[in-house]
């Protein structure tokens, strides 16, 4: 069996990066992309749809308007409070309870669903990473065998890369 190795290229815009990660998706090799900054060429390249956090948002905004409902309701109901002939639960003035409370499960699911679908936090950096792919460049990590790291290095030149290096898998 040959031994695994880890080809990084390094690209100059996402342009190019992009053009690789559609040579790459044509293989069948193991890949990974790193970029500095949000591109839609990128994003398109890898076929990635729009972020999930956004459910994570509503979801937790509703089960905490529901959950707002149900403790003002349910105190109402067991403390009445008759005043003045006013019905026990008026929902006009739960509305307002309801609607900071959808807010803040909103906006918390929204945080804590960022950092679930990031992995975050990272304590160990990724096989591959270099500093300069938080910086101004953009990267591809090719997981691949001895034996296939010829062609990958090759196509990684192709695709537009300005430096591709070689480490163990």
């Amino acid at each position: 069996m040959s031994q695994e190795v880890r080809l990084i290229g390094t690209f100059p815009d996402d342009e190019r990066c992009a053009h690789g990660i559609e040579k790459l998706k044509e293989t069948k090799a193991k890949w990974h992309a790193y970029y500095p900054m949000p591109s839609e060429e990128i994003t398109a390249a890898i076929g990635r749809g729009p972020s999930p956090v956004r459910s994570f948002a509503l979801a937790t905004g509703i089960v905490f308007a529901f959950l707002a409902l149900a403790i003002t309701i349910g105190t109402s109901l067991e403390w009445n409070l008759i005043a003045g002939g006013k019905p026990i639960v008026s929902l006009p003035a739960f509305l307002i309870v309801t609607f900071e409370l959808m807010c803040l499960g909103g906006s918390f699911g929204g945080v804590v669903g960022f950092f679930l679908l990031n992995g975050m936090p990272a304590f160990d950096l990724l096989p591959g990473y270099s500093p300069k792919f938080s910086g101004d460049r953009f990267g591809l990590v090719v997981q691949c065998a001895e034996t296939d790291s010829g062609q990958f290095e090759s196509l990684l030149r192709a695709a537009g890369a300005e430096e591709v290096t070689r480490e163990a898998a």
